[in-house]
């Protein structure tokens, strides 16, 4: 009586467990728009790409700029790069696993933003912190370069660039051509006033202003502000050589990040920087976003390393009422705001009406840090809501159908002994699904095949118990001897079944990709979840059969 209530107190114990595992929780899933932490319920069994959809990502680091010394450290550094960033951004067991020696796996499940997720991926996330043209020598070198646009024959009309050959310039000076003036081009930034809305010099005549009629005074040194149509045929004349040789030395000019409006219209910021940062993104310890209490807005505080610190305090030292545009991948972030002060090892990003959320990864990419070398995406996969739901359902039904079968064929082959492992079996089923829940495991298609295969191995381990139990009935021992001895019997060849399986299936987790460690984390665990039904909680059951029935001379098998 009292081996029987150890058991069931121990079989309990099991249960609540399994249970624990199951039970939904609460997690957090990210900022919400009130820049707190937004929380969903989440079952404790997580289903994988092929189950409930999400992204599957193939990248290699691109050496189009040149070859990469150490390879295989960079694909290195870009995987952990890489996992640090996923890690953050919230995906529920994303799979990030270097394949070969140069190209990286990234699986998404459940992500229901793809675009964002490419862009986290992807970013190099180069940060630096430039002073903006104080002494205003682009201001100043805007006539030279419309000049030497205008010697280069550039002309601009519609949404195209264009270059007029010096013999056809010659030959419309020769037949008398006028330059079209029905369109008068708009102040330049070194003069007083608003720019023209847009541009169309005709090919008889380029314009003196070719290049300084696109643009319209900003509020600081160093800006200019270009109508955000207009920014097509403006990056296509920073393109031309001569408008590159003519840019002062040591100035660079960078693009905005985002469009900002003005009267009614859209404007796009192009800032003149020093070629040289104060300082870079590598110096970074730590950012984290979050709303600003007094203006409501996102913004991104920063830390420095203790070197990073002594470097910006000395810089910002020698720039005090300077402005400093803040530069990530090549985009000035926001306005530049004013040096007002020293600043050490701790400092702030504002970044206006920009969403906490697109806060939240620029932190986050800014803490990962920057990637060794820019990546490309070679080969991109979105797995739909509605195919995981397909694949459910036929693992599912695939499922369903061997359980009714195994129960029909056991129920009428073993009669009251197979009604008793088929309450084994839900014991199973229950031990399985804990055991994978408890272990954070991701349940895929092959896993499931791996679900179904373990029933199968369950099933098994029952048969070869009734079949020994069976040749001891056949001896005319009594039910309980039988019993007892059937599993004692059986036990050999039981143990040494499973435990080659198991070490199989450890062999293809440790050497195995995603589905299938997939396929091997369930075969295990319902391995080892069908010894503990076929061989305790099978025999539990009988024991407590007998113990209702003791002067019972037969047994129902």
């Amino acid at each position: 009586m009292a081996s029987i209530r150890n058991r069931l107190i121990f079989i309990l114990l099991l249960v609540t467990l399994a249970l624990v595992g199951l039970w939904p929780r609460q997690v957090v899933v990210g900022p919400a728009a009130n820049g707190t932490d937004s929380t969903e319920t989440q079952w404790g069994l997580k289903l994988g790409l092929d189950l409930q959809g999400g992204m599957h990502l193939a990248v290699e680091i691109d050496q189009s700029g040149g070859p990469i010394t150490n390879p295989e450290d960079a694909l290195d550094r870009a995987e952990t790069v890489i996992r640090s960033r996923i890690d953050e951004f919230g995906v529920a067991e994303p799979l990030i696993q270097k394949v070969g020696t140069d190209r990286i796996i990234i699986q998404l499940p459940g992500i229901d933003d793809p675009a964002r997720a490419k862009q986290i991926v992807e970013r190099s996330a180069f940060l630096e912190f430039r002073i903006t043209d104080m002494d205003r020598e682009f201001e100043r070198a805007l006539d030279r370069i419309d000049r030497a646009l205008v010697r280069a024959g550039v002309t601009v009309g519609g949404d195209s660039t264009s270059t007029v050959s010096p013999q056809a310039e010659i030959l419309n000076q020769l037949l008398g051509a006028a330059t079209d003036t029905t369109t008068q081009p708009g102040d330049s930034a070194a003069g007083a006033g608003a720019g023209a809305d847009s541009v169309d010099v005709a090919t008889e005549g380029p314009s003196e202003t070719i290049f300084s009629s696109f643009l319209n005074n900003g509020a600081l040194p160093g800006e200019v502000l270009v109508v955000e149509e207009d920014v097509p045929q403006v990056t296509r004349l920073m393109e031309h050589p001569e408008f590159q040789r003519n840019v002062p030395r040591g100035i660079d000019l960078l693009w905005g990040r985002e469009p900002m409006s003005m009267g009614g219209r859209l404007y796009r910021g192009l800032y003149a920087v020093a070629s040289r940062p104060i300082i870079t993104g590598d110096r970074l310890s730590d950012a984290q976003a979050q709303l600003d209490p007094i203006t409501n807005q996102a913004v991104v505080n920063f830390q420095l390393t203790r070197a990073g610190g002594r470097i910006f305090g000395r810089e910002t030292a020698e720039h005090i009422n300077d402005y400093m545009a803040i530069v990530l991948d090549g985009r000035v972030q926001g306005q530049p705001p004013i040096i007002r002060g020293q600043i050490r090892r701790q400092g702030q990003i504002e970044l206006g009406n920009t969403s906490i959320g697109s806060a939240q990864d620029l932190a986050l990419v800014l803490r990962a840090g920057a990637l060794p070398a820019p990546i490309h995406i070679v080969e991109e996969r979105t797995v739909g809501a509605s195919l995981g739901e397909d694949s459910i359902r036929a693992g599912r039904l695939a499922g369903i159908v061997a359980i009714v079968l195994v129960i029909g064929i056991i129920a009428v082959y073993y009669r009251m002994a197979g009604l008793v492992a088929i309450v084994g079996l839900s014991f199973y089923v229950l031990f399985t699904l804990g055991g994978l829940a408890s272990l954070n495991a991701t349940l895929t298609l092959p896993g499931l095949a791996g679900f179904v295969l373990s029933l199968g191995l369950a099933v098994d381990a029952n048969v070869l118990i009734f079949e020994r139990i069976r040749e001891e009935i056949a001896m005319n021992r009594s039910p309980r001897v039988a019993v007892e001895s059937g599993f004692d019997h059986a036990m050999p060849a039981i143990i040494d079944g499973n435990v080659t399986t198991i070490i199989t299936a450890a062999f293809l987790f440790q050497f195995g990709t995603g589905p299938v460690q997939g396929f091997a984390v369930t075969l295990i665990i319902g391995i080892v979840a069908s010894l503990l039904t076929a061989v305790f909680v099978t025999k539990t059951l009988f024991l407590i059969w007998l113990q209702r029935r003791s002067a019972a001379t037969e047994l129902s098998i």
